[in-house]
């Protein structure tokens, strides 16, 4: 569970080069033809060039519309996107639409907005692609080691075809940053520190190295991880005093703070001290739950990550998932009972991406309602993301990002993980 300790990018970095980089990566790529993104194969578009489909020009026609805010659902709906920006939505008739734009057929599918992985770990173009693919067209990142997610945002500015709207993280806050202090030369002088990055100073620097480098959000820890067979996910590595120095070296920057976290304990010091969103949370207790309510605190459970541990061929590590999901799920639960905002996020990395759907099941499998669980990776996450007017419905003035599914997901949320075409500002994907 979450990131691990990569090998660097073989050139050198510098604060403006990485996103330099992204800048002429998006420029080959788009001239090179090679933005196909991974999951099923499209069905025939309608009758866009590829050129033109570029604009963001597109008329969504003749499937049902579902929004996930309201619940409502309209027939026969039309969707007006123009420069990657929804302009109309509603059912035939009752939207004008203008003359010349191409047209994505929607006749025997539902129309949604694209998804959103609350906690993803996005390192290549091909990882990018694929969870386009799986109807992600916005996503928060989990860390990385080298400031490949901030690469990958502003790929996606450039060309919205080949990458989620991505909110970065950046490198990760943690005692052991390992060769992720080859990562920016500010960093490396953290190498010598013999407690690793634990005092006031290390910490800030960490964080304001990636404010520098221009990191959305911070990812910190509090607990070792779960994935790790040597490793206890209820030991603590950071003390409430250690995290609320994370908290505002972050909050001097602007910045939220997302935290790994399993331990009841470590869960109630990260929130207390002032956290954006909980990250896994295993072992969240009801007095930590109620905190969040109180706070606005998210809770990103991630199912799929912990459901996955029971299927792995280690024993150490698939006794722990086994008895860690039932846990969660209950803790899942309470937390929507008690009114704790809830965000989906699969946790995936390693070049393995697997479908924020599956985790909207796994939701409705610890007790949300359909539309609840479907919320978490639309409207619920896009809050949590900043982006709640920006994107997760198709209406007037949000993005122009769209999945078509084979029939209706409040029925089957399985639908959710194979979408049947992906939209991304308005572009076929």
């Amino acid at each position: 569970m979450c990131v691990d300790v990569t090998q660097p990018v073989p050139a050198a970095l510098t604060r403006r080069g990485v996103l330099a980089g992204a800048a002429v990566l998006a420029g080959t790529v788009a001239a090179t033809g090679t933005a196909r993104a991974a999951g099923p194969a499209p069905a025939p578009a309608a009758s866009a060039s590829a050129a033109r489909a570029r604009t963001g020009d597109l008329v969504i026609r003749g499937g049902t519309l579902l929004d996930p805010a309201t619940g409502d659902v309209t027939e026969d709906a039309v969707v007006v996107i123009r420069g990657g920006t929804v302009t109309a939505a509603g059912r035939a008739g009752s939207v004008r639409v203008p003359d010349g734009l191409p047209v994505l057929e929607a006749d025997g599918h539902w129309v949604l907005p694209g998804l959103t992985d609350a906690h993803i770990h996005l390192s290549t173009t091909t990882e990018a692609r694929a969870a386009l693919g799986h109807g992600v067209t916005s996503a928060r990142s989990g860390s990385t080691s080298f400031y490949q997610d901030v690469a990958l945002r502003e790929l996606a500015r450039h060309s919205p075809a080949l990458s989620p709207r991505l909110r970065a993280a950046g490198v990760f806050v943690t005692p052991a940053l390992g060769d992720t202090v080859l990562a920016d030369p500010d960093l490396t002088p953290l190498a010598r520190s013999r407690d690793g990055v634990r005092s006031a100073e290390a910490l800030r620097r960490v964080v304001d190295v990636n404010a520098a480098r221009g990191a959305d959000v911070i990812k910190t820890r509090v607990n070792e991880r779960a994935g790790l067979p040597d490793q206890d996910p209820l030991t603590q590595v950071y003390s409430h005093e250690q995290l609320s120095w994370i908290v505002a070296a972050a909050r001097r920057h602007g910045k939220g703070v997302l935290c790994h976290s399993y331990s009841e304990q470590g869960c109630h010091d990260a929130v207390t001290a002032g956290i954006r969103s909980l990250e896994h949370g295993v072992f969240v207790g009801e007095r930590t739950l109620r905190e969040m309510r109180r706070r606005d605190t998210y809770f990103t459970p991630t199912l799929t990550a912990i459901a996955g541990l029971a299927e792995s061929p280690d024993p150490v590590l698939a006794e722990r998932g086994r008895t860690f999901l039932p846990v969660l799920q209950r803790a899942v639960r309470a937390a929507y009972e008690l009114g704790v905002p809830l965000a989906a996020g699969t946790d995936s990395s390693g070049g393995t991406v697997d479908p924020v759907g599956g985790e909207v099941e796994l939701m409705h499998a610890a007790g949300l309602p359909a539309l609840d669980a479907l919320r978490t990776a639309t409207t619920g996450a896009a809050r949590l993301l900043g982006l709640d007017r920006t994107v997760g419905r198709l209406a007037r003035g949000y993005a122009g990002d769209a999945i078509l599914l084979a029939g209706d997901p409040l029925a089957d949320l399985s639908l959710l993980r194979s979408p049947v075409r992906v939209v991304r500002a308005g572009i076929p994907v």
